[in-house]
């Protein structure tokens, strides 16, 4: 019996030594930060801290330890340069700290690009908005980093643009997704959006062959064998004969005068 007890509490001891999950979905709309717990996580606080460089990263006060999913963090607004910071949250649980989760921005913001997506054959074009205030104070050296990826599969880094761009080579019939996010004089600044995802279509070329082939073959009407060839020969029936030129009646040439060849 003690036995059992020992490994029971051994068990319990080696549960509370592992880390709490990482939150989900965290994402900030017009300065109200929003995650989600993690499916079946016990009693866990939560921890907020911004960074405007992404070397050091400093806690939210009004949202160091705190139960729940939500916080207002405005008060960071007045810490990065231009206004903007990044932002990430991290479980904690007895002492124990999560991988903490960057924050993306769900519909854009002052700090972060407006941008959308249209898939086209073998292509995603990243369209970019110049009509925001971080461009237009700061010009050509303020770019985007666009990153994009397959839907499930880490981003990757395509380029640092000033206007909008179209990544190539991609699979048709695949999910791919996008992300992007201001930088100045190469540094970071501020949340990147969050993904976006689009399925990029066949080829107009492919798509229109295949359908004319399936509207000829739809078309194309079915091979019958006349009921009349099925049918046995008649009394009536009259052979044709191959009938040899010796058999033929022709006229004899005798001979061909000068005034006919004249004529």
């Amino acid at each position: 019996m003690f036995f059992y007890v020992l490994c029971v509490l051994l068990a319990v001891q080696a549960l509370s030594d592992v880390p709490p999950a990482s939150p989900q979905d965290v994402h900030v709309d017009n300065w109200q930060l929003t995650w989600r717990p993690a499916p079946e996580e016990g009693k866990v606080t939560y921890m907020v801290e911004y960074s405007s460089d992404e070397k050091v990263w400093k806690s939210v006060p009004a949202c160091a330890n705190i139960s729940s999913n939500s916080c207002n963090v405005i008060s960071t607004k007045a810490e990065g340069e231009h206004g903007c910071v990044m932002l990430h949250v991290r479980a904690e649980r007895r002492g124990l700290t999560s991988t903490p989760v960057r924050a993306c921005s769900q519909h854009g913001d002052s700090c972060s690009p407006d941008f959308r997506l249209t898939a086209g054959p073998d292509s995603l074009a990243v369209h970019l908005s110049r009509n925001h205030r971080l461009p237009q104070e700061h010009g050509e050296h303020l770019k985007h980093s666009v990153y994009y990826g397959k839907e499930g599969e880490p981003l990757q880094k395509y380029a640092d643009v000033l206007s909008s761009v179209t990544i190539p080579d991609l699979q048709e019939g695949q999910r791919y997704c996008a992300q992007v996010q201001y930088i100045d004089f190469d540094l970071p600044l501020g949340p990147a959006t969050c993904t976006r995802c689009e399925v990029i279509p066949k080829s107009r070329k492919y798509s229109k062959q295949s359908e004319r082939g399936r509207i000829k073959q739809w078309l194309r009407p079915p091979y019958r064998i006349p009921s009349s060839f099925l049918e046995p020969f008649g009394e009536n029936y009259i052979p044709i004969s191959n009938r040899s030129h010796s058999e033929e009646h022709c006229h004899v040439i005798c001979a061909i005068s000068p005034e006919e060849l004249r004529e």
